[in-house]
Protein backbone atom coordinates (compact mmCIF):
# COMPACT_ATOMS: atom_id res chain seq x y z
CA UNK A 1 0.00 0.00 0.00
CA UNK A 2 2.59 2.55 0.41
CA UNK A 3 4.27 1.79 -2.40
CA UNK A 4 1.25 1.96 -4.52
CA UNK A 5 0.56 5.36 -3.89
CA UNK A 6 3.80 6.99 -4.98
CA UNK A 7 3.62 5.01 -8.01
CA UNK A 8 -0.17 6.35 -8.81
CA UNK A 9 1.37 10.15 -8.17
CA UNK A 10 4.39 9.20 -10.40
CA UNK A 11 2.15 8.12 -13.48
CA UNK A 12 -0.51 11.17 -12.78
CA UNK A 13 2.90 13.70 -13.02
CA UNK A 14 3.53 12.41 -15.85
CA UNK A 15 0.52 12.58 -17.74
CA UNK A 16 0.27 15.91 -16.44
CA UNK A 17 3.66 16.97 -17.78
CA UNK A 18 2.14 15.42 -20.73
CA UNK A 19 -0.60 18.06 -21.19
CA UNK A 20 2.44 20.57 -20.75
CA UNK A 21 4.31 19.46 -23.74
CA UNK A 22 1.51 19.27 -25.74
CA UNK A 23 0.72 23.04 -24.19
CA UNK A 24 4.48 23.72 -25.68
CA UNK A 25 4.31 21.81 -28.93
CA UNK A 26 1.24 24.33 -29.93
CA UNK A 27 3.53 27.30 -28.72
CA UNK A 28 6.05 26.55 -30.74
CA UNK A 29 3.58 25.61 -34.16
CA UNK A 30 1.93 29.24 -33.30
CA UNK A 31 5.21 30.62 -33.79
CA UNK A 32 6.64 28.60 -36.63
CA UNK A 33 3.28 29.48 -38.62
CA UNK A 34 3.01 33.23 -37.19
CA UNK A 35 6.85 33.41 -38.73
CA UNK A 36 6.38 32.41 -41.89
CA UNK A 37 3.35 32.50 -42.98
CA UNK A 38 3.04 34.75 -46.18
CA UNK A 39 2.14 38.20 -45.31
CA UNK A 40 1.94 37.83 -42.00
CA UNK A 41 -1.32 36.75 -42.57
CA UNK A 42 -1.41 34.07 -39.69
CA UNK A 43 -1.81 36.50 -36.96
CA UNK A 44 -4.79 39.03 -38.82
CA UNK A 45 -7.43 39.26 -36.61
CA UNK A 46 -10.15 37.65 -39.47
CA UNK A 47 -7.89 34.71 -38.63
CA UNK A 48 -7.38 34.12 -35.44
CA UNK A 49 -10.84 34.18 -35.04
CA UNK A 50 -11.43 31.89 -37.79
CA UNK A 51 -8.44 29.47 -35.90
CA UNK A 52 -10.30 29.49 -32.46
CA UNK A 53 -13.60 29.40 -33.60
CA UNK A 54 -12.70 26.44 -35.45
CA UNK A 55 -11.02 24.77 -33.03
CA UNK A 56 -13.96 25.68 -30.59
CA UNK A 57 -16.09 23.32 -32.66
CA UNK A 58 -13.37 20.55 -32.88
CA UNK A 59 -12.24 20.63 -29.33
CA UNK A 60 -16.00 20.25 -27.80
CA UNK A 61 -16.12 17.35 -29.76
CA UNK A 62 -12.61 15.82 -29.25
CA UNK A 63 -13.61 16.40 -25.17
CA UNK A 64 -16.01 13.70 -25.51
CA UNK A 65 -14.18 11.28 -27.88
CA UNK A 66 -11.61 11.30 -25.37
CA UNK A 67 -13.66 10.83 -22.30
CA UNK A 68 -15.20 7.50 -24.27
CA UNK A 69 -11.13 6.80 -25.17
CA UNK A 70 -10.43 6.72 -21.95
CA UNK A 71 -13.77 4.29 -20.97
CA UNK A 72 -11.74 1.61 -24.02
CA UNK A 73 -14.24 2.62 -26.42
CA UNK A 74 -13.96 4.57 -29.80
CA UNK A 75 -16.56 6.94 -32.19
CA UNK A 76 -15.36 6.85 -35.64
CA UNK A 77 -18.86 8.56 -36.73
CA UNK A 78 -18.65 11.94 -35.29
CA UNK A 79 -17.59 13.46 -38.64
CA UNK A 80 -20.96 11.64 -39.97
CA UNK A 81 -22.94 12.70 -37.26
CA UNK A 82 -21.85 16.09 -37.01
CA UNK A 83 -23.10 16.75 -40.85
CA UNK A 84 -26.30 15.02 -40.04
CA UNK A 85 -27.23 17.47 -36.70
CA UNK A 86 -26.05 20.20 -38.78
CA UNK A 87 -28.61 19.44 -41.36
CA UNK A 88 -31.54 18.90 -38.90
CA UNK A 89 -30.63 22.06 -36.84
CA UNK A 90 -31.07 23.88 -39.99
CA UNK A 91 -34.11 21.84 -40.86
CA UNK A 92 -35.87 21.90 -37.49
CA UNK A 93 -34.99 25.70 -37.20
CA UNK A 94 -36.69 26.54 -40.27
CA UNK A 95 -39.96 24.88 -39.66
CA UNK A 96 -40.25 27.23 -37.32
CA UNK A 97 -39.34 25.81 -33.83
CA UNK A 98 -37.58 28.02 -31.56
CA UNK A 99 -34.06 28.59 -32.29
CA UNK A 100 -33.21 27.55 -28.10
CA UNK A 101 -35.79 24.74 -28.35
CA UNK A 102 -33.93 23.62 -31.75
CA UNK A 103 -30.58 23.92 -30.07
CA UNK A 104 -31.70 21.34 -27.48
CA UNK A 105 -33.60 19.11 -30.16
CA UNK A 106 -30.18 19.13 -32.08
CA UNK A 107 -28.06 18.06 -28.88
CA UNK A 108 -31.29 15.28 -28.06
CA UNK A 109 -30.84 13.88 -31.42
CA UNK A 110 -26.78 13.73 -31.04
CA UNK A 111 -27.55 12.27 -27.72
CA UNK A 112 -30.04 9.41 -29.30
CA UNK A 113 -27.17 8.49 -31.79
CA UNK A 114 -24.82 7.99 -29.32
CA UNK A 115 -27.08 5.84 -27.45
CA UNK A 116 -27.88 3.81 -30.43
CA UNK A 117 -24.20 3.28 -30.69
CA UNK A 118 -23.37 2.54 -27.28
CA UNK A 119 -26.32 -0.28 -27.06
CA UNK A 120 -25.10 -2.16 -30.38
CA UNK A 121 -21.73 -2.06 -28.51
CA UNK A 122 -22.27 -3.06 -25.18
CA UNK A 123 -25.54 -5.18 -25.71
CA UNK A 124 -24.47 -6.80 -28.93
CA UNK A 125 -20.67 -6.85 -27.63
CA UNK A 126 -20.05 -5.94 -31.60
CA UNK A 127 -16.28 -3.58 -31.20
CA UNK A 128 -17.31 0.24 -31.27
CA UNK A 129 -14.56 0.42 -34.01
CA UNK A 130 -17.25 -1.71 -36.37
CA UNK A 131 -20.45 -0.35 -34.67
CA UNK A 132 -19.15 3.23 -35.40
CA UNK A 133 -17.86 2.41 -38.48
CA UNK A 134 -21.17 1.77 -40.13
CA UNK A 135 -22.36 4.85 -38.28
CA UNK A 136 -19.53 6.94 -39.81
CA UNK A 137 -21.18 5.59 -43.58
CA UNK A 138 -24.38 5.14 -42.75
CA UNK A 139 -25.44 9.06 -41.18
CA UNK A 140 -23.25 9.95 -43.96
CA UNK A 141 -25.48 8.48 -46.96
CA UNK A 142 -28.64 9.88 -45.01
CA UNK A 143 -27.20 13.35 -44.55
CA UNK A 144 -26.47 13.38 -48.49
CA UNK A 145 -30.03 12.24 -49.37
CA UNK A 146 -31.73 14.38 -47.24
CA UNK A 147 -30.05 17.00 -48.20
CA UNK A 148 -29.79 16.08 -51.97
CA UNK A 149 -25.85 17.08 -51.63
CA UNK A 150 -26.78 21.02 -51.87
CA UNK A 151 -25.88 23.80 -49.43
CA UNK A 152 -28.28 25.53 -47.13
CA UNK A 153 -28.33 28.77 -45.05
CA UNK A 154 -29.36 29.72 -42.46
CA UNK A 155 -30.31 33.14 -41.66
CA UNK A 156 -28.80 34.53 -38.33
CA UNK A 157 -30.47 38.03 -38.95
CA UNK A 158 -33.73 35.97 -37.26
CA UNK A 159 -31.94 35.12 -33.88
CA UNK A 160 -29.22 38.14 -33.27
CA UNK A 161 -29.39 37.33 -29.47
CA UNK A 162 -28.83 34.03 -29.28
CA UNK A 163 -26.45 34.38 -32.31
CA UNK A 164 -24.02 36.84 -30.07
CA UNK A 165 -24.74 34.51 -27.06
CA UNK A 166 -23.41 31.21 -28.81
CA UNK A 167 -21.40 32.34 -31.76
CA UNK A 168 -21.46 36.23 -32.34
CA UNK A 169 -19.65 37.91 -30.42
CA UNK A 170 -15.66 38.13 -28.73
CA UNK A 171 -13.74 38.67 -26.03
CA UNK A 172 -10.71 40.98 -27.51
CA UNK A 173 -9.38 38.24 -30.09
CA UNK A 174 -11.15 35.05 -28.64
CA UNK A 175 -14.47 34.37 -30.22
CA UNK A 176 -17.10 33.49 -28.15
CA UNK A 177 -16.73 29.84 -28.86
CA UNK A 178 -13.57 29.12 -27.63
CA UNK A 179 -15.28 30.71 -24.32
CA UNK A 180 -17.81 28.34 -24.75
CA UNK A 181 -14.88 25.66 -25.01
CA UNK A 182 -12.51 26.61 -22.26
CA UNK A 183 -15.79 26.68 -19.73
CA UNK A 184 -17.17 23.06 -21.35
CA UNK A 185 -13.16 21.85 -20.77
CA UNK A 186 -13.07 23.39 -17.38
CA UNK A 187 -16.55 21.07 -15.96
CA UNK A 188 -15.79 17.94 -17.64
CA UNK A 189 -11.93 17.59 -16.02
CA UNK A 190 -13.46 19.01 -12.77
CA UNK A 191 -15.72 15.74 -13.19
CA UNK A 192 -13.47 13.27 -14.02
CA UNK A 193 -10.95 14.21 -11.40
CA UNK A 194 -13.10 14.95 -8.86
CA UNK A 195 -16.11 12.87 -9.27
CA UNK A 196 -17.27 9.11 -8.68
CA UNK A 197 -18.33 9.26 -12.47
CA UNK A 198 -14.46 9.55 -13.73
CA UNK A 199 -13.22 7.76 -11.30
CA UNK A 200 -15.62 4.82 -12.93
CA UNK A 201 -14.50 5.56 -16.21
CA UNK A 202 -11.13 5.41 -15.96
CA UNK A 203 -11.63 2.09 -13.97
CA UNK A 204 -13.93 1.01 -16.89
CA UNK A 205 -11.64 1.36 -19.30
CA UNK A 206 -8.20 0.20 -17.39
CA UNK A 207 -10.02 -3.13 -16.47
CA UNK A 208 -13.46 -3.63 -16.98
CA UNK A 209 -13.82 -7.32 -14.93
CA UNK A 210 -11.77 -5.80 -12.30
CA UNK A 211 -14.76 -2.49 -12.29
CA UNK A 212 -17.62 -5.28 -12.21
CA UNK A 213 -16.19 -6.89 -9.37
CA UNK A 214 -16.24 -3.13 -7.45
CA UNK A 215 -20.13 -3.19 -8.62
CA UNK A 216 -19.92 -0.95 -11.64
CA UNK A 217 -21.79 -1.12 -14.38
CA UNK A 218 -19.53 -0.99 -17.01
CA UNK A 219 -22.11 -1.28 -20.08
CA UNK A 220 -24.15 1.66 -18.01
CA UNK A 221 -20.83 3.59 -18.26
CA UNK A 222 -19.66 3.29 -21.31
CA UNK A 223 -23.48 3.99 -22.96
CA UNK A 224 -23.03 7.80 -21.42
CA UNK A 225 -19.65 7.63 -22.74
CA UNK A 226 -21.09 7.59 -25.98
CA UNK A 227 -24.03 9.58 -25.25
CA UNK A 228 -21.60 12.14 -23.93
CA UNK A 229 -19.98 11.96 -27.57
CA UNK A 230 -23.57 12.21 -29.33
CA UNK A 231 -24.62 15.83 -27.54
CA UNK A 232 -21.07 17.43 -27.83
CA UNK A 233 -21.40 16.44 -31.12
CA UNK A 234 -24.54 17.87 -31.68
CA UNK A 235 -23.63 21.27 -29.93
CA UNK A 236 -20.44 21.29 -32.08
CA UNK A 237 -22.80 21.37 -35.19
CA UNK A 238 -24.82 24.34 -34.02
CA UNK A 239 -21.53 26.13 -33.01
CA UNK A 240 -20.26 25.17 -36.52
CA UNK A 241 -23.53 26.23 -38.15
CA UNK A 242 -23.80 29.67 -36.00
CA UNK A 243 -19.85 30.88 -37.20
CA UNK A 244 -20.50 29.66 -40.50
CA UNK A 245 -24.06 30.06 -41.36
CA UNK A 246 -24.55 27.66 -43.86
CA UNK A 247 -24.63 23.79 -44.30
CA UNK A 248 -22.72 21.62 -46.20
CA UNK A 249 -22.63 18.08 -46.66
CA UNK A 250 -19.01 17.46 -46.28
CA UNK A 251 -19.27 19.02 -42.78
CA UNK A 252 -16.85 17.11 -40.30
CA UNK A 253 -15.28 15.07 -43.08
CA UNK A 254 -12.72 13.29 -41.47
CA UNK A 255 -13.09 14.96 -38.23
CA UNK A 256 -13.01 11.26 -36.92
CA UNK A 257 -9.48 10.34 -36.98
CA UNK A 258 -8.49 13.43 -36.46
CA UNK A 259 -9.99 13.16 -33.01
CA UNK A 260 -8.57 10.01 -32.10
CA UNK A 261 -5.12 11.85 -32.95
CA UNK A 262 -5.74 15.14 -30.97
CA UNK A 263 -6.66 12.48 -28.18
CA UNK A 264 -3.85 10.14 -28.50
CA UNK A 265 -1.39 13.42 -28.48
CA UNK A 266 -3.06 14.64 -25.46
CA UNK A 267 -1.89 11.88 -23.37
CA UNK A 268 -5.49 9.29 -23.90
CA UNK A 269 -4.43 5.77 -24.23
CA UNK A 270 -6.00 3.66 -27.52
CA UNK A 271 -6.29 0.75 -24.80
CA UNK A 272 -8.27 2.79 -22.66
CA UNK A 273 -8.02 3.23 -18.67
CA UNK A 274 -5.52 6.20 -19.14
CA UNK A 275 -6.37 9.60 -20.60
CA UNK A 276 -5.36 13.51 -19.51
CA UNK A 277 -8.42 15.92 -20.54
CA UNK A 278 -6.19 18.99 -20.23
CA UNK A 279 -4.09 17.15 -22.67
CA UNK A 280 -6.78 16.55 -25.19
CA UNK A 281 -7.94 20.16 -25.03
CA UNK A 282 -4.43 21.07 -26.43
CA UNK A 283 -4.23 18.13 -28.30
CA UNK A 284 -7.78 19.42 -30.35
CA UNK A 285 -5.84 22.88 -30.82
CA UNK A 286 -2.62 21.44 -32.12
CA UNK A 287 -4.33 19.79 -34.80
CA UNK A 288 -6.93 22.24 -35.56
CA UNK A 289 -3.69 25.12 -35.61
CA UNK A 290 -1.96 22.62 -38.22
CA UNK A 291 -4.64 22.73 -40.61
CA UNK A 292 -5.18 26.18 -40.37
CA UNK A 293 -1.66 26.73 -40.52
CA UNK A 294 -0.75 24.63 -43.62
CA UNK A 295 -4.19 26.55 -45.59
CA UNK A 296 -2.27 29.86 -44.85
CA UNK A 297 1.43 28.75 -46.05
CA UNK A 298 -0.32 28.01 -49.56
CA UNK A 299 0.70 23.99 -49.26
CA UNK A 300 -1.27 22.21 -51.69
CA UNK A 301 -4.67 20.36 -49.35
CA UNK A 302 -3.71 16.99 -50.43
CA UNK A 303 -0.36 17.79 -47.92
CA UNK A 304 -2.45 18.16 -45.10
CA UNK A 305 -3.45 14.62 -45.52
CA UNK A 306 0.03 13.87 -45.46
CA UNK A 307 0.81 15.71 -42.39
CA UNK A 308 -2.13 14.25 -40.21
CA UNK A 309 -1.40 10.84 -41.46
CA UNK A 310 2.56 11.23 -39.83
CA UNK A 311 0.67 12.88 -36.40
CA UNK A 312 -1.96 9.96 -36.07
CA UNK A 313 1.53 7.32 -36.65
CA UNK A 314 2.73 9.64 -34.13
CA UNK A 315 0.76 9.39 -31.85
CA UNK A 316 0.20 5.91 -31.94
CA UNK A 317 3.26 5.46 -31.07
CA UNK A 318 3.25 7.91 -28.23
CA UNK A 319 0.25 5.72 -26.88
CA UNK A 320 2.20 2.60 -27.02
CA UNK A 321 4.78 4.16 -25.16
CA UNK A 322 2.25 6.07 -22.81
CA UNK A 323 0.88 2.40 -22.07
CA UNK A 324 3.96 0.47 -21.80
CA UNK A 325 4.52 3.26 -18.39
CA UNK A 326 1.43 2.37 -17.10
CA UNK A 327 2.16 -1.18 -17.24
CA UNK A 328 5.62 -0.95 -15.78
CA UNK A 329 4.16 1.48 -13.20
CA UNK A 330 1.19 -1.30 -12.69
CA UNK A 331 4.09 -4.56 -12.18
CA UNK A 332 6.11 -2.50 -9.92
CA UNK A 333 2.93 -1.89 -7.59
CA UNK A 334 2.25 -5.30 -7.46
Amino acid sequence: MTTAKPRKRLLASFLRLRSLNVFFIFLLLFVVFAVFSPGNRFLSGDNILILFGTAAEFGVLTLAVGILMIAGEFDLSVGSVLAFCSLSFVKIFQSGVNVVAAIVLTMIIGGLIGYFNGVITVKAQIPSFITTLGGLLMWRGITLFWSGGLQQGLDLTKIPITYKVIAGSQISFVPIQFVWLVGITLVIIFFMNYHKFGNWVYVTGDNRLAAKAMGINTDRIKTICFILVGVAVGFAAVLQMFRSGTFTARAGDGWELNAVAASVVGGTALSGGIGNLAGVFWGALVISLIENGLVLMRIQYWWTFTVFGVVIIAAVIISRIIEKRGMMAGAEIT
